[in-house]
């Protein structure tokens, strides 16, 4: 009767297990993928910032060129 749950506990504790080591080693993984999408977005939102400043600049220009 118990030999049954035995087999089923132990492969649950070697899944335990794995997903323990497989969380420990993909860690680092998911890590530099979070800094890399965070780099980029930091990337879009300064040229973003730059293009916007660009726009506003041609704007101020235009209307001052059609007011003299």
């Amino acid at each position: 009767m118990l030999k049954p749950v035995l087999g089923v506990a132990a492969t649950g504790l070697a899944a335990v297990i794995l997903w323990k080591l497989l969380v420990l080693f993909l860690l680092p993984l998911f890590g530099i993928a979070l800094a890399v999408v965070f780099t980029v977005l930091k990337i879009a939102m300064i040229v973003a910032a730059v293009s916007f400043a660009i726009w506003l600049f041609r704007r101020v220009g235009r209307r001052e060129a059609s007011v003299a």
